[in-house]
């Protein structure tokens, strides 16, 4: 079988651990019966990577066999991955989703893609990067008091573009996570809350323009920028380029700007601007996946319950 997942950015801004958007660069995995397991990572954006079964995708199969009370078949896996590493684009997000994916399709589809979803939150921590990339689109996600995720999906205006700048530098989330404080003032709690609500509504209706306040943020960027150069000069300046705002994608260093109009001007000032902070960076306009994670299945499946 083959399974592809597209990437995500999360957070959008105010959003944060909560909204999260599918963009058209890909993680695809093929897997097939073996008499012992083994992996073909293929492409530079897997380096260091185990390759037993320390692997996450193995691990996440092996997760969704124990939960469908089966066990886990030796499997040979190929990966080839359009995502880098630790930059703010869900590579461990697109793991986990297509693990499960594959694994539910081996054991002969026990679950829901709902209950897939739920696996993977629960994996991953928070729900943003994960659904995106199971669902496609744009997903709006909250936790319940049961541990539950509920969820909404939105499709982005077809007006909505997007700009990347992904750097060569990696920025490990644990790293993202530590300089955030324990605490928040009640203003900032409203901050949040008013212009999450604003996102999700301009995103709901198509009315863009709003997008210029809402993707502002006090939760988690004000405390990142310090770790990615250039970031607070084109939060800043990049409206005056044509952007709707520009924001941290997930946990960083990767940078997003979101526009309606020709982006080439948009993406000169984010090429200068991080070069004139010593950052080299790959800057160029990426569409939004709408399909989330797809699977085509050959052959007799591997496992029958």
């Amino acid at each position: 079988m083959v399974v592809r997942v597209p990437a995500s950015t999360a957070n959008l801004g105010p959003g944060f651990d909560s909204i999260g958007m599918a963009l058209q660069l890909y993680t695809t995995i093929k897997i097939k019966r073996a008499k012992q397991t083994k992996f073909h990572l293929i492409g530079e954006n897997q380096a260091g990577i185990p390759t037993d079964k320390n692997n996450l995708i193995y691990q996440t199969i092996d997760y969704l066999f124990l939960k469908a009370g089966l066990p886990t078949p030796e499997l040979e896996i190929e990966v080839t991955s359009e995502i880098p590493l630790a930059r703010g684009l869900g590579s461990s997000g697109t793991a986990i989703v297509g693990g499960l994916i594959a694994a539910n399709e081996l054991a002969g589809k026990p679950f829901s893609r709902e209950e897939v979803f739920q696996f993977a939150s629960e994996m991953e921590g928070h729900p943003d990067n994960v659904g995106a990339s199971l669902f496609g689109g744009m997903i709006v996600a909250a936790k319940s008091s049961v541990g539950k995720y509920a969820y909404n999906l939105l499709k982005p205006s077809e007006e909505l573009k997007v700009v990347v700048a992904i750097p060569d530098y990696e920025l490990q989330t644990s790293l993202a996570r530590n300089v955030l404080p324990s605490n928040y003032s009640r203003e900032d709690v409203v901050h949040a809350i008013s212009h999450s609500a604003l996102l999700t509504s301009a995103l709901v209706t198509g009315n863009l323009s709003a997008l210029r306040v809402a993707l502002n943020d006090r939760i988690h960027q004000p405390y990142r920028q310090s770790l990615l150069p250039g970031f607070e000069e084109l939060q800043n300046n990049a409206q005056d380029y044509g952007a709707l705002g520009c924001v941290i994608s997930g946990a960083g260093p990767t940078i997003i700007a979101f526009a309606t109009g020709d982006c080439e001007q948009l993406i000169t000032f984010m090429e200068s601007t991080l070069q004139k902070y010593g950052v080299t960076a790959k800057v160029a306009p990426l569409a939004i996946d709408n399909k989330g994670a797809t699977c085509v299945v050959s052959g007799e499946q591997l496992v029958s319950k």
